[in-house]
Protein backbone atom coordinates (compact mmCIF):
# COMPACT_ATOMS: atom_id res chain seq x y z
CA UNK A 1 0.00 0.00 0.00
CA UNK A 2 1.23 3.54 -0.62
CA UNK A 3 2.87 5.10 1.78
CA UNK A 4 0.52 8.33 2.86
CA UNK A 5 -3.13 7.21 3.33
CA UNK A 6 -5.56 9.22 1.45
CA UNK A 7 -9.65 10.25 1.80
CA UNK A 8 -10.98 7.75 0.42
CA UNK A 9 -13.91 8.43 -2.23
CA UNK A 10 -17.45 6.78 -1.85
CA UNK A 11 -17.38 6.38 -5.43
CA UNK A 12 -14.02 4.16 -5.80
CA UNK A 13 -14.55 0.01 -6.75
CA UNK A 14 -10.94 -0.67 -6.61
CA UNK A 15 -10.21 -4.06 -4.96
CA UNK A 16 -7.17 -5.26 -3.27
CA UNK A 17 -6.28 -7.60 -5.69
CA UNK A 18 -6.16 -6.92 -9.73
CA UNK A 19 -9.05 -7.42 -11.14
CA UNK A 20 -9.57 -10.12 -14.28
CA UNK A 21 -8.88 -8.11 -17.71
CA UNK A 22 -11.46 -7.01 -20.38
CA UNK A 23 -11.16 -6.03 -23.87
CA UNK A 24 -13.81 -3.17 -23.42
CA UNK A 25 -13.61 0.05 -21.51
CA UNK A 26 -15.73 0.29 -18.03
CA UNK A 27 -16.70 3.12 -16.65
CA UNK A 28 -18.42 3.36 -13.17
CA UNK A 29 -21.79 4.55 -13.22
CA UNK A 30 -21.26 6.85 -10.30
CA UNK A 31 -18.45 9.08 -9.25
CA UNK A 32 -17.20 12.50 -9.52
CA UNK A 33 -19.00 15.19 -10.42
CA UNK A 34 -17.31 15.56 -14.56
CA UNK A 35 -16.72 18.83 -16.54
CA UNK A 36 -19.30 20.40 -18.91
CA UNK A 37 -18.20 19.69 -22.50
CA UNK A 38 -18.42 21.76 -25.89
CA UNK A 39 -20.76 21.05 -29.09
CA UNK A 40 -17.83 18.79 -30.17
CA UNK A 41 -18.25 16.81 -26.51
CA UNK A 42 -14.57 18.45 -25.58
CA UNK A 43 -13.16 19.18 -22.73
CA UNK A 44 -11.52 22.15 -21.94
CA UNK A 45 -8.16 22.25 -20.78
CA UNK A 46 -9.17 24.37 -17.68
CA UNK A 47 -11.17 22.60 -16.79
CA UNK A 48 -9.93 19.31 -17.07
CA UNK A 49 -7.19 20.49 -15.21
CA UNK A 50 -9.47 21.39 -12.26
CA UNK A 51 -11.06 18.64 -12.26
CA UNK A 52 -8.08 16.52 -11.74
CA UNK A 53 -6.83 18.86 -9.16
CA UNK A 54 -9.74 18.70 -7.30
CA UNK A 55 -9.25 14.32 -7.11
CA UNK A 56 -5.98 14.94 -5.66
CA UNK A 57 -4.84 15.34 -2.25
CA UNK A 58 -1.50 17.34 -1.20
CA UNK A 59 0.81 14.68 0.50
CA UNK A 60 0.68 14.85 4.04
CA UNK A 61 3.75 16.95 6.36
CA UNK A 62 6.56 14.44 6.83
CA UNK A 63 9.50 14.91 9.45
CA UNK A 64 12.13 14.41 7.19
CA UNK A 65 16.38 15.00 7.56
CA UNK A 66 17.50 18.40 6.99
CA UNK A 67 19.56 17.68 3.90
CA UNK A 68 16.52 15.47 2.38
CA UNK A 69 14.36 18.33 3.01
CA UNK A 70 16.38 20.75 0.33
CA UNK A 71 13.73 22.19 -2.21
CA UNK A 72 11.29 20.69 -0.23
CA UNK A 73 8.29 23.31 1.25
CA UNK A 74 7.93 24.00 5.26
CA UNK A 75 4.45 22.96 6.89
CA UNK A 76 5.46 24.91 9.54
CA UNK A 77 6.73 27.79 11.14
CA UNK A 78 10.21 27.95 12.35
CA UNK A 79 10.83 29.97 15.52
CA UNK A 80 14.73 30.14 16.29
CA UNK A 81 15.40 28.62 20.12
CA UNK A 82 18.82 30.11 20.13
CA UNK A 83 20.70 33.27 19.61
CA UNK A 84 22.76 33.63 16.90
CA UNK A 85 25.85 33.75 17.60
CA UNK A 86 25.19 32.58 20.86
CA UNK A 87 28.08 33.76 22.38
CA UNK A 88 30.34 37.23 22.09
CA UNK A 89 33.41 36.90 19.89
CA UNK A 90 36.08 37.86 17.64
CA UNK A 91 34.84 39.28 14.09
CA UNK A 92 38.58 39.43 13.15
CA UNK A 93 42.31 37.65 14.22
CA UNK A 94 43.40 40.56 16.11
CA UNK A 95 44.08 41.22 20.32
CA UNK A 96 41.04 41.71 22.95
CA UNK A 97 41.73 44.65 25.17
CA UNK A 98 40.27 47.07 27.67
CA UNK A 99 39.08 50.26 25.34
CA UNK A 100 40.36 52.56 28.01
CA UNK A 101 43.70 50.85 27.54
CA UNK A 102 44.45 51.87 23.82
CA UNK A 103 42.60 55.33 24.26
CA UNK A 104 45.03 57.82 22.29
CA UNK A 105 47.23 54.82 20.92
CA UNK A 106 48.03 56.24 17.19
CA UNK A 107 51.48 55.17 14.48
CA UNK A 108 53.47 58.31 16.25
CA UNK A 109 52.95 56.91 19.92
CA UNK A 110 51.57 53.21 20.05
CA UNK A 111 50.37 51.79 23.27
CA UNK A 112 52.39 48.60 25.02
CA UNK A 113 50.18 46.09 26.46
CA UNK A 114 51.48 42.31 27.85
CA UNK A 115 50.30 39.53 26.05
CA UNK A 116 48.65 37.13 28.68
CA UNK A 117 47.62 34.54 26.20
CA UNK A 118 45.64 33.16 23.07
CA UNK A 119 42.46 32.07 22.57
CA UNK A 120 40.84 29.92 19.56
CA UNK A 121 37.72 28.99 18.67
CA UNK A 122 35.88 26.53 20.75
CA UNK A 123 38.13 27.60 23.60
CA UNK A 124 37.53 30.11 26.73
CA UNK A 125 39.78 31.93 28.32
CA UNK A 126 40.43 30.49 31.69
CA UNK A 127 40.86 34.18 32.97
CA UNK A 128 39.18 37.71 33.03
CA UNK A 129 41.52 40.08 30.94
CA UNK A 130 43.09 42.43 33.61
CA UNK A 131 43.82 46.41 33.02
CA UNK A 132 46.92 46.79 30.61
CA UNK A 133 46.90 43.16 29.02
CA UNK A 134 46.34 41.92 25.70
CA UNK A 135 45.02 38.29 24.75
CA UNK A 136 45.70 37.14 20.88
CA UNK A 137 42.62 35.69 19.98
CA UNK A 138 42.02 34.04 16.13
CA UNK A 139 38.86 34.78 14.34
CA UNK A 140 35.69 33.46 16.00
CA UNK A 141 37.04 32.82 19.32
CA UNK A 142 35.25 33.61 22.44
CA UNK A 143 35.14 37.42 24.15
CA UNK A 144 37.56 36.87 27.74
CA UNK A 145 35.82 38.39 30.25
CA UNK A 146 36.54 42.01 31.16
CA UNK A 147 37.41 42.42 27.26
CA UNK A 148 35.71 44.99 25.62
CA UNK A 149 37.39 45.29 22.21
CA UNK A 150 39.15 43.91 19.86
CA UNK A 151 42.17 45.49 17.88
CA UNK A 152 42.64 44.26 14.56
CA UNK A 153 46.00 42.23 13.68
CA UNK A 154 46.66 45.03 11.48
CA UNK A 155 46.76 47.85 14.09
CA UNK A 156 49.42 45.92 15.76
CA UNK A 157 53.24 44.66 15.37
CA UNK A 158 51.64 41.09 15.86
CA UNK A 159 53.90 40.88 19.27
CA UNK A 160 53.90 37.94 21.29
CA UNK A 161 55.27 39.20 24.93
CA UNK A 162 54.64 42.63 24.19
CA UNK A 163 52.07 44.39 21.65
CA UNK A 164 52.28 47.73 20.30
CA UNK A 165 48.77 48.67 19.72
CA UNK A 166 49.02 51.86 16.76
CA UNK A 167 44.86 52.33 16.92
CA UNK A 168 42.08 53.51 19.12
CA UNK A 169 39.41 50.90 19.44
CA UNK A 170 36.21 52.54 20.79
CA UNK A 171 34.17 49.71 23.20
CA UNK A 172 32.42 46.97 20.42
CA UNK A 173 34.86 47.25 17.87
CA UNK A 174 35.42 43.98 16.20
CA UNK A 175 33.15 41.97 18.14
CA UNK A 176 30.06 40.32 17.25
CA UNK A 177 27.48 40.29 19.99
CA UNK A 178 25.33 37.54 21.25
CA UNK A 179 22.10 37.38 19.09
CA UNK A 180 23.03 40.07 16.74
CA UNK A 181 21.99 38.08 13.87
CA UNK A 182 19.28 36.31 15.40
CA UNK A 183 17.11 36.62 18.84
CA UNK A 184 15.94 33.38 19.97
CA UNK A 185 12.10 33.57 19.64
CA UNK A 186 12.48 35.31 16.03
CA UNK A 187 10.80 33.23 13.26
CA UNK A 188 13.48 32.33 10.89
CA UNK A 189 10.36 30.75 7.83
CA UNK A 190 7.12 30.66 7.70
CA UNK A 191 5.30 27.28 6.50
CA UNK A 192 5.10 27.12 2.58
CA UNK A 193 8.15 28.15 2.33
CA UNK A 194 11.13 26.05 -0.19
CA UNK A 195 14.11 25.14 1.22
CA UNK A 196 17.10 26.65 -0.37
CA UNK A 197 20.90 25.58 0.77
CA UNK A 198 20.97 28.34 2.70
CA UNK A 199 17.82 27.54 4.24
CA UNK A 200 19.22 24.07 5.00
CA UNK A 201 22.25 26.06 7.00
CA UNK A 202 20.31 28.42 9.23
CA UNK A 203 18.01 25.63 10.29
CA UNK A 204 21.50 23.86 11.10
CA UNK A 205 22.51 26.64 12.53
CA UNK A 206 19.97 26.78 14.85
CA UNK A 207 20.03 23.21 16.11
CA UNK A 208 17.59 21.82 13.86
CA UNK A 209 18.18 18.58 12.93
CA UNK A 210 14.64 17.53 10.89
CA UNK A 211 12.09 19.37 9.04
CA UNK A 212 8.36 19.21 8.94
CA UNK A 213 7.89 18.96 5.15
CA UNK A 214 5.61 17.74 2.29
CA UNK A 215 7.96 15.03 0.83
CA UNK A 216 8.93 14.48 -2.71
CA UNK A 217 6.12 12.57 -4.79
CA UNK A 218 6.71 9.33 -5.94
CA UNK A 219 5.63 8.92 -9.71
CA UNK A 220 5.62 5.80 -11.47
CA UNK A 221 5.79 6.62 -15.20
CA UNK A 222 4.13 3.13 -17.06
CA UNK A 223 4.64 2.33 -21.07
CA UNK A 224 3.58 -0.57 -22.46
CA UNK A 225 2.78 -2.15 -25.94
CA UNK A 226 4.85 -4.68 -27.58
CA UNK A 227 5.69 -2.58 -30.37
CA UNK A 228 8.20 -0.35 -27.61
CA UNK A 229 11.89 -1.50 -27.73
CA UNK A 230 14.33 0.04 -24.66
CA UNK A 231 16.67 2.47 -25.70
CA UNK A 232 20.20 0.69 -26.09
CA UNK A 233 18.33 -2.18 -27.64
CA UNK A 234 18.63 -2.71 -31.35
CA UNK A 235 15.75 -2.62 -33.72
CA UNK A 236 14.45 -6.15 -34.74
CA UNK A 237 11.17 -6.07 -36.32
CA UNK A 238 9.38 -3.14 -38.44
CA UNK A 239 6.99 -0.92 -36.47
CA UNK A 240 9.28 -1.20 -33.46
CA UNK A 241 10.12 2.21 -31.81
CA UNK A 242 12.03 3.42 -28.80
CA UNK A 243 10.32 4.15 -26.21
CA UNK A 244 11.00 7.64 -25.75
CA UNK A 245 7.85 9.52 -24.60
CA UNK A 246 8.14 7.53 -20.59
CA UNK A 247 11.96 8.79 -20.61
CA UNK A 248 11.10 12.35 -21.22
CA UNK A 249 8.06 11.92 -18.88
CA UNK A 250 10.40 10.17 -16.03
CA UNK A 251 12.67 13.61 -16.82
CA UNK A 252 10.28 16.16 -16.84
CA UNK A 253 8.71 14.77 -13.41
CA UNK A 254 12.33 14.27 -11.91
CA UNK A 255 13.00 18.52 -12.67
CA UNK A 256 9.45 18.95 -10.86
CA UNK A 257 10.55 17.57 -7.92
CA UNK A 258 9.14 14.17 -8.08
CA UNK A 259 11.06 10.87 -7.27
CA UNK A 260 10.74 8.94 -10.33
CA UNK A 261 10.21 5.29 -11.51
CA UNK A 262 10.19 4.49 -15.16
CA UNK A 263 8.62 0.97 -16.12
CA UNK A 264 8.36 -0.54 -19.42
CA UNK A 265 6.14 -3.33 -20.17
CA UNK A 266 6.74 -4.47 -23.64
CA UNK A 267 3.71 -6.73 -24.02
CA UNK A 268 -0.14 -6.32 -25.58
CA UNK A 269 -1.28 -9.15 -22.85
CA UNK A 270 -3.77 -7.29 -20.30
CA UNK A 271 -3.30 -9.35 -17.72
CA UNK A 272 0.32 -8.92 -17.19
CA UNK A 273 -0.03 -5.16 -17.55
CA UNK A 274 -2.86 -4.87 -15.16
CA UNK A 275 -0.31 -7.08 -13.15
CA UNK A 276 2.57 -4.86 -13.37
CA UNK A 277 0.46 -1.77 -12.46
CA UNK A 278 -0.83 -3.36 -9.30
CA UNK A 279 2.70 -3.72 -8.10
CA UNK A 280 3.29 -0.65 -8.64
CA UNK A 281 1.01 0.82 -6.24
CA UNK A 282 3.23 0.20 -3.23
CA UNK A 283 5.53 2.85 -4.20
CA UNK A 284 3.02 5.45 -6.29
CA UNK A 285 1.69 8.95 -5.03
CA UNK A 286 1.09 8.95 -8.74
CA UNK A 287 0.91 6.62 -11.60
CA UNK A 288 1.56 7.97 -15.35
CA UNK A 289 0.43 5.87 -18.10
CA UNK A 290 2.00 6.65 -21.31
CA UNK A 291 -1.17 5.76 -23.61
CA UNK A 292 -0.29 4.92 -27.78
CA UNK A 293 -4.03 4.46 -28.60
CA UNK A 294 -5.18 6.89 -31.68
CA UNK A 295 -8.48 9.15 -30.82
CA UNK A 296 -11.23 8.69 -28.64
CA UNK A 297 -13.22 7.83 -31.88
CA UNK A 298 -10.67 4.59 -31.78
CA UNK A 299 -11.78 3.54 -28.84
CA UNK A 300 -14.17 0.34 -29.66
CA UNK A 301 -11.06 -0.88 -32.59
CA UNK A 302 -8.16 -3.19 -32.93
CA UNK A 303 -6.03 0.30 -32.28
CA UNK A 304 -7.04 1.28 -28.65
CA UNK A 305 -3.60 0.62 -26.41
CA UNK A 306 -3.60 -1.86 -23.68
CA UNK A 307 -2.99 0.81 -21.13
CA UNK A 308 -6.54 2.05 -22.35
CA UNK A 309 -8.15 -1.32 -22.13
CA UNK A 310 -6.59 -2.20 -18.45
CA UNK A 311 -7.39 1.20 -16.95
CA UNK A 312 -11.81 0.73 -17.69
CA UNK A 313 -11.19 -2.38 -14.72
CA UNK A 314 -8.90 -1.00 -12.14
CA UNK A 315 -11.49 1.42 -10.41
CA UNK A 316 -13.25 4.61 -11.18
CA UNK A 317 -11.64 6.41 -14.24
CA UNK A 318 -12.50 8.80 -16.83
CA UNK A 319 -11.47 9.02 -20.52
CA UNK A 320 -12.20 12.52 -22.38
CA UNK A 321 -11.47 14.40 -24.94
CA UNK A 322 -9.72 17.58 -24.48
CA UNK A 323 -9.81 20.74 -26.34
CA UNK A 324 -6.15 21.18 -27.43
CA UNK A 325 -3.93 19.93 -29.55
CA UNK A 326 -1.10 18.03 -29.75
CA UNK A 327 -2.78 14.99 -27.96
CA UNK A 328 -6.53 15.47 -27.41
CA UNK A 329 -7.68 12.60 -25.49
CA UNK A 330 -6.64 11.51 -21.80
CA UNK A 331 -7.98 9.79 -18.81
CA UNK A 332 -7.66 10.02 -14.95
CA UNK A 333 -8.45 7.26 -12.42
CA UNK A 334 -8.38 6.25 -9.06
CA UNK A 335 -6.92 2.79 -8.17
CA UNK A 336 -6.32 0.20 -6.09
CA UNK A 337 -6.97 0.53 -1.81
CA UNK A 338 -5.64 3.74 -1.57
CA UNK A 339 -6.94 5.01 -4.51
CA UNK A 340 -4.14 5.86 -5.67
CA UNK A 341 -4.35 8.47 -8.86
CA UNK A 342 -3.51 7.89 -12.58
CA UNK A 343 -3.88 10.10 -15.04
CA UNK A 344 -3.39 8.52 -18.65
CA UNK A 345 -1.81 10.87 -21.40
CA UNK A 346 -1.19 10.75 -25.28
CA UNK A 347 2.16 8.54 -26.17
CA UNK A 348 3.50 10.91 -28.90
CA UNK A 349 6.89 12.41 -27.59
CA UNK A 350 5.12 16.25 -28.28
CA UNK A 351 1.98 15.52 -26.88
CA UNK A 352 3.50 14.31 -24.04
CA UNK A 353 5.30 17.41 -23.04
CA UNK A 354 2.04 19.35 -23.64
CA UNK A 355 0.39 16.77 -21.21
CA UNK A 356 3.11 17.21 -18.83
CA UNK A 357 2.97 21.14 -18.58
CA UNK A 358 -0.63 21.07 -18.84
CA UNK A 359 -1.57 18.51 -16.40
CA UNK A 360 0.66 16.67 -14.61
CA UNK A 361 3.32 19.17 -13.41
CA UNK A 362 0.45 21.14 -11.95
CA UNK A 363 -0.15 17.96 -10.26
CA UNK A 364 3.38 17.01 -8.84
CA UNK A 365 3.07 20.61 -7.26
CA UNK A 366 0.13 20.24 -5.58
CA UNK A 367 1.35 16.82 -4.21
CA UNK A 368 4.32 18.83 -2.87
CA UNK A 369 2.35 21.76 -1.57
CA UNK A 370 4.15 24.25 -3.72
CA UNK A 371 2.18 27.27 -5.26
CA UNK A 372 1.30 28.30 -7.92
CA UNK A 373 0.47 24.76 -9.15
CA UNK A 374 0.03 26.10 -12.70
CA UNK A 375 3.26 27.98 -14.68
CA UNK A 376 3.27 31.50 -14.76
CA UNK A 377 3.05 32.04 -19.01
CA UNK A 378 6.00 34.89 -20.10
CA UNK A 379 5.42 37.01 -23.14
CA UNK A 380 7.88 36.47 -26.40
CA UNK A 381 7.78 38.23 -29.80
CA UNK A 382 6.94 35.56 -32.50
CA UNK A 383 9.36 35.12 -35.40
CA UNK A 384 7.04 34.02 -37.83
CA UNK A 385 3.67 33.49 -38.87
CA UNK A 386 1.83 30.52 -36.88
CA UNK A 387 -1.63 29.28 -38.38
CA UNK A 388 -4.02 27.94 -35.40
CA UNK A 389 -6.58 25.79 -34.83
CA UNK A 390 -9.96 27.79 -33.63
CA UNK A 391 -11.53 25.60 -31.07
CA UNK A 392 -8.42 24.05 -29.93
CA UNK A 393 -5.86 25.24 -26.94
CA UNK A 394 -2.81 24.79 -29.06
CA UNK A 395 0.44 24.18 -27.74
CA UNK A 396 3.60 25.01 -30.02
CA UNK A 397 7.09 23.87 -29.37
CA UNK A 398 8.93 26.42 -29.57
CA UNK A 399 12.73 27.56 -29.24
CA UNK A 400 13.41 31.15 -27.35
CA UNK A 401 16.34 33.45 -27.03
CA UNK A 402 16.52 36.06 -24.71
CA UNK A 403 17.47 40.23 -26.27
CA UNK A 404 18.96 42.85 -24.26
CA UNK A 405 14.82 44.26 -24.44
CA UNK A 406 12.79 40.83 -25.10
CA UNK A 407 12.26 37.61 -25.42
CA UNK A 408 11.41 35.95 -29.05
CA UNK A 409 10.39 32.90 -30.18
CA UNK A 410 10.20 30.69 -33.04
CA UNK A 411 8.12 27.31 -33.90
CA UNK A 412 10.78 24.31 -33.46
CA UNK A 413 10.66 22.51 -36.72
CA UNK A 414 10.15 18.80 -37.06
CA UNK A 415 10.85 15.82 -34.20
CA UNK A 416 14.38 16.36 -33.16
CA UNK A 417 14.10 19.77 -32.52
CA UNK A 418 10.64 19.84 -31.03
CA UNK A 419 11.54 17.66 -28.73
CA UNK A 420 16.01 18.06 -28.23
CA UNK A 421 16.08 21.50 -28.36
CA UNK A 422 12.34 23.08 -27.84
CA UNK A 423 13.28 25.06 -24.12
CA UNK A 424 9.04 26.54 -24.48
CA UNK A 425 5.72 26.00 -25.45
CA UNK A 426 3.87 28.83 -27.15
CA UNK A 427 0.36 29.06 -25.77
CA UNK A 428 -2.25 29.64 -28.14
CA UNK A 429 -5.58 29.90 -26.85
CA UNK A 430 -9.02 28.51 -28.51
CA UNK A 431 -9.99 31.74 -30.62
CA UNK A 432 -6.58 32.22 -32.37
CA UNK A 433 -6.40 30.83 -36.19
CA UNK A 434 -3.38 32.82 -36.75
CA UNK A 435 -0.53 35.20 -35.08
CA UNK A 436 1.83 37.10 -37.14
CA UNK A 437 5.74 37.55 -36.86
CA UNK A 438 6.43 40.51 -34.47
CA UNK A 439 2.86 39.54 -32.56
CA UNK A 440 3.45 38.76 -28.57
CA UNK A 441 2.70 35.83 -27.61
CA UNK A 442 2.49 33.82 -24.40
CA UNK A 443 4.92 31.35 -23.71
CA UNK A 444 5.77 28.85 -21.16
CA UNK A 445 9.34 28.64 -19.88
CA UNK A 446 10.42 25.14 -19.63
CA UNK A 447 13.37 25.65 -18.02
CA UNK A 448 12.87 27.69 -15.55
CA UNK A 449 11.46 26.03 -12.13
Amino acid sequence: MALFGRRKRAASTAETEPPQPSEERVEEETGPTLPPVDAEGRRSVDDHREFVLSLIDELPPFGQQILDALDLSLCEDVISQVDLPSFDHARVAGYAVQSADVEGAKDADPVVLAVVGQVHPGQVSPTPLSPGTAMLLAEGAPIPENADAVVALVDTDEGTDDVLVYAEAPIGTNIRHRGEDLAAGTQVFAAGERLGPGAIGLLAAIGHDKALVRPRPRVVVISAGSDLVEPGVALSQPGQSYDAASRLLAAAARRAGAVVYQVSTPTDDALTVTQAIHDQLVRADLLVMVDRSGSLGAASSAEIGVLRRVLGNLGWNNIAEIAMTPGGTHGIGLIGADETPVLLIPGDPVATRAAFEAFIRPVIRKLRGVTPVVREAAAAVVRSDISSTQGLREFVPGIVASTDDQRRVMVAAGFAESIGQSNALILLDEETDRVSGGDIVPVWLLDED
